[in-house]
């Protein structure tokens, strides 16, 4: 394990289970559900994210005056860049290709999962920058090539931006609650041509199914086997093998129950394909997909109209529905920027990669005006 080699008061913890639940939560706070304490345990006690995996947990942490933690970065030393979402491998191969060794690198996220949300989990917000000065002083003592913290929040980029990280700006698709009383007040909005090609999709996914919503107890460990098998099947075609060892699901389903909801489509009551989601406070985050039956426009029934349903009826501001996927801007998801920060200790790669974002920075931008400007919204009137 890295030392910290700081002058801030900041320690490094091997596992997250070595810092209790009540504190790790009182710095996440309750509002996204992959911030807690529960599901960091999860990934690491089930070998999701182990140093085996390329996933080794070394989490930063700043103790208040009263001796608990007043804030945690959760980080971890990556051998790869697999389960990031945020695509550095040409970074990585320039890297190496003058000579250095760009992994380990240090990585500020929440392992698997491309969704925005804290990467300091702060209780007392005065110890944000003692966390990135510790993430930077660990890269630089250790002689990383880079720490990265990706999917960062509006307020939390900005921090990292005035600490100097580098910022850069992707493109997700996340549908937008414009208080909708309800799926058709949803279809409204829309062009005549779009309301047609949803109505028709959601008929033949529909057509012989059954979709049930699973919450909290109400998912069994039948439920979670169905769903492993979905998961194998995605992954495999995804990203060769999960990324998610079986266990993991069921130590959700105990820690976290209230927090997953399990979307199933069953024909004849057995399972053919589900949806997994976690639950925030102010959105529904779309995960992870699978099916033993091909069916056409299931995969847009159960991740995106179910979960726009959802989210309406139970008045949250948003879905994010994972990475990429310009499919999604048909179906009502809006383009937006999503934004990660990167501490490059050496001038000349520093001075490379803040040339590229310039560029990619603009690229994005222009076209994520111009998917917005042909989205599927009916137009105002002149």
């Amino acid at each position: 394990m890295p030392e910290s080699g700081v002058a801030v008061p900041v320690r490094v913890v091997g596992k997250a289970s070595e810092i209790s639940l009540a504190d790790w939560n009182a710095c996440a706070g309750p509002v996204n559900p992959f911030a807690q304490g529960e599901f960091f345990r999860a990934l690491e006690e089930s070998g999701s994210a182990c140093s085996r995996t390329g996933w080794q947990p070394v989490h930063l942490v700043t103790d208040g005056v009263d001796g608990r933690p007043a804030g945690i970065m959760p980080a971890y030393l990556k051998t790869h860049s697999q389960g990031e979402y945020v695509f550095d491998h040409a970074w990585a191969d320039a890297w190496e290709r003058a000579g250095g060794s760009y992994y380990p690198k240090l990585q500020a996220a929440f392992p698997f999962t491309p969704a925005t949300g804290p990467r300091l989990l702060l209780r007392d917000d005065a110890a944000g920058l003692p966390l990135i000065r510790a993430a930077e002083q660990v890269t630089e003592s250790n002689n990383f090539s880079s720490a990265h913290a990706t999917f960062l929040t509006p307020e939390q980029q900005i921090m990292f931006r005035d600490a100097g990280w580098l910022i850069r700006t992707g493109e997700q698709f996340h549908w937008q609650n414009e208080n909708y009383r309800d799926f058709q007040d949803f279809l409204g909005a829309l062009s005549s041509s779009r309301r047609k090609m949803i109505r028709k999709e959601r008929e033949r996914a529909l057509a012989g199914l059954e979709i049930v919503h699973l919450t909290g107890s109400a998912i069994t460990e039948g439920h979670w086997d169905a769903f492993w098998t979905f998961y194998q099947d995605t992954g495999a075609r995804k990203w060769g093998q999960p990324y998610l060892k079986r266990s993991f699901f069921s130590l959700i389903g105990e820690a976290m129950g209230s927090r997953v909801l399990l979307m199933l489509a069953l024909r004849g009551g057995k399972p053919i394909a589900g949806a997994l989601n976690f639950i925030g406070d102010e959105c529904l985050y779309g995960r992870y997909w699978g099916c033993t039956e091909e069916v056409p426009f299931l995969h847009f029934e159960l991740c995106y109209y179910q979960a726009i349903e959802w989210a309406i009826v139970n008045s949250r501001a948003r879905v994010e529905a994972g990475a990429q996927g310009q499919h999604k801007l048909a179906r009502g998801y809006r383009p937006t920027p999503v934004i990660s920060a990167h501490y490059i200790p050496n001038p000349g790669f520093r001075q490379a990669v803040a040339d590229y974002l310039a560029r990619e920075t603009q690229a994005v931008i222009e076209e994520i005006e111009y998917l917005d400007q042909h989205g599927p919204f009916r137009q105002p009137q002149a």
